[in-house]
């Protein structure tokens, strides 16, 4: 059997690259996650670069901690974090071992499993609203921590791969700032998009919250 070419997992060297070369290149990928009810595929269309010490706004920046370790490690894995004590975010682990950079996964368009996909978003308003933003897009998944330090390049049924899929036209690619991240790390136009794209998420500025009295 002959794997079709846009099937193909995307190498272990597609993701050992810097950063910023492998954020905009992700674009028209498809990420496979795999579950005992079925497969859920998702076109990427709205991703978001985070280069480790170089970068106020990356979980890195400070250093190696128990939550982060993953970032650290082998390129393409996967790295997992909680935050806002509600939700998962799922990125993917770039550049040489010891880097720890990684690609925030912002947003994509469901292609399979979308009736999978809809058991665990009930409050989206339509197909196009299940992935759109990063902790839509985990929890349409099913990732959750359990899932942190997954490898999307081994072969075979893995819980998540990246297949190759159809790159997005370079001229249909756009760039600007991160989303909702404060201060220095949020001046960085390393969010990257699809151009026109209904599943990519909306711009927020970062908003300070409010601490309870």
């Amino acid at each position: 059997m002959i794997t079709p070419p846009d099937r193909t997992p995307l190498p272990r060297e597609f993701f050992d690259r810097p950063v910023l070369d492998v954020a905009p290149d992700l674009l028209g990928r498809t990420l496979v996650r795999t579950t005992p009810d079925g497969p859920i595929t998702v076109r990427l269309t709205e991703v978001e670069a985070y280069d480790g010490p170089n970068d106020p706004g990356s979980h890195a920046y400070r250093g190696r901690t128990a939550r982060n370790g993953v970032m650290f490690g082998s390129p393409g894995h996967v790295y997992v974090y909680f935050t806002y004590g509600m939700w998962f975010c799922m990125n993917l682990v770039c550049g040489p071992e010891g880097r720890a950079s990684a690609v925030l996964l912002r947003a994509g368009e469901v292609l399979e499993g979308a009736d999978l996909a809809r058991k665990r978003r009930l409050s989206a308003r339509n197909d196009k609203d299940l992935a759109k933003g990063p902790a839509r897009l985990a929890t349409a998944l099913g990732v959750d921590r359990a899932l942190d330090g997954t490898d999307v390049c081994e072969s075979g049924e893995t819980p998540l791969r990246v297949l190759t899929g159809t790159p997005a036209a370079s001229d249909q690619v756009l760039n600007g700032p991160r989303t909702g991240v404060a201060g220095d790390g949020g001046v960085h136009p390393w969010r990257f998009w699809i151009a026109n794209d209904p599943t990519v998420s909306p711009y927020r500025a970062h908003v300070p919250r409010r601490r309870s009295s």
